[in-house]
């Protein structure tokens, strides 16, 4: 199992990299050291509006829980959810994403979402039990 990182041994995952791209996989291979830099949180959508001259985006506003509170996140995932069944869901945010400006509205974050091969179905990552606003997720 030579190149192989055992996770009891992360520290030193720079000593055991692998050096071949896997050839199943459409993206550039990551580290461990880069995988920790991503925060990824559960939150809470508290508001879906739509934005004008936007057919795909909504803006919306999600709880992070007592830490991080809330933040505004543009989203692409008009076609996929009404309004009305976003607001209330647990989602996956992708927190410390650098801030992009979106029909001139700063989007903190980015929801994460399972899309097929054609973008044509786009679902939600949400937790599958009740857990507290704001948990990380590793």
């Amino acid at each position: 199992m030579d190149g192989i990182v055992n996770f009891s041994d992360v520290g030193n995952s720079h000593k055991n990299r692998i050096s071949e791209q896997p050839e199943n996989s459409r993206k550039e291979q990551i580290s461990f050291p880069d995988w920790e830099k991503i925060d990824l949180r559960v939150g809470k959508i508290v508001k879906a509006e739509d934005i004008e001259n936007a057919d795909k985006l909504y803006k919306l506003t999600i709880d992070l829980g007592k830490e991080i509170g809330k933040r505004v996140v543009c989203s692409g995932i008009k076609q996929h959810y009404n309004k009305d069944e976003l607001k209330g869901k647990k989602i996956i945010l992708f927190v410390n994403l650098a801030p992009r400006k979106m029909k001139g509205i700063e989007s903190q974050g980015m929801i994460l979402a399972a899309v097929n091969e054609d973008e044509s179905k786009v679902v939600l990552i949400q937790p599958d039990k009740d857990i507290e606003l704001g948990s990380s997720v590793r």
